[in-house]
């Protein structure tokens, strides 16, 4: 699956995503919409009209209300994108977070979030790969987990706080995982992708076992 991020979708918006489609990719559409339920429930109508979007992102923190009318927005079709909503970006810390004026520990905040986007009806949840096992248990195996900050051990953090390896992700429950930059900026893209597939399989069979 592809991900269009912001970046990509300010410089080329919609057509972005239908050139992949075309090409005959799903996309991960990772807008993060956070506003007044009126204007968000209308930025989700128009990702359902959008070809192949499997996943889009909406911030936990803009509401119950908002939440709700997005996934009313989205509809009831059986190939409908997912709604996942992003708990607390893996940019954040504990300072961080309180510098925004968010109170606890940065998992219970996770888990709240999580506890609300439930209740909105939400098919999942974006957190990082520490919050993810808490996140699994108390919502069970059918509620998708999104982890992105995935870095394999040899690569950058660049400006993340939060995360894992591949493997490590997959053994804390992950659904999905969201790897960039090791690979957009390896010097060898096709080579870096390769690797990170092979770990994932691995810690996939240790999962199952298991």
């Amino acid at each position: 699956m592809f991900k269009v991020g912001a970046q990509l979708f300010t410089s080329e918006g919609p057509r972005a995503v239908t050139k992949l489609a075309d090409l005959g990719y799903d996309i991960f559409l990772d807008l993060k919409f956070h506003d007044i339920p009126n204007t968000v429930s209308h930025a989700v109508a128009a990702v359902v009209r959008l070809p192949r979007v499997r996943l889009m992102t909406l911030h936990a923190a803009g509401g119950l209300a908002m939440m709700k009318a997005s996934r009313e927005a989205a509809g009831t079709k059986k190939n409908r994108p997912a709604l996942l909503a992003v708990t607390v970006l893996t940019s954040f810390d504990e300072p961080a977070l309180r510098e925004i004026g968010m109170e606890g520990s940065l998992g219970s905040r996770v888990v709240a979030l999580a506890r609300l986007a439930r209740t909105a009806g939400m098919d999942g949840v974006v957190c990082s790969a520490l919050e993810a096992p808490a996140v699994r248990r108390e919502f069970g195996p059918d509620f998708k987990i999104l982890v992105p900050g995935v870095r394999p051990a040899s690569a950058a953090t660049n400006d993340q706080s939060r995360i894992a390896t591949p493997g490590d992700a997959v053994r804390a429950g992950a659904d999905y995982l969201v790897v960039g930059r090791p690979i957009t900026a390896a010097a060898n893209p096709r080579a870096a992708a390769l690797e990170i597939v092979a770990e994932i399989a691995g810690a996939e069979r240790q999962r199952a076992v298991a």
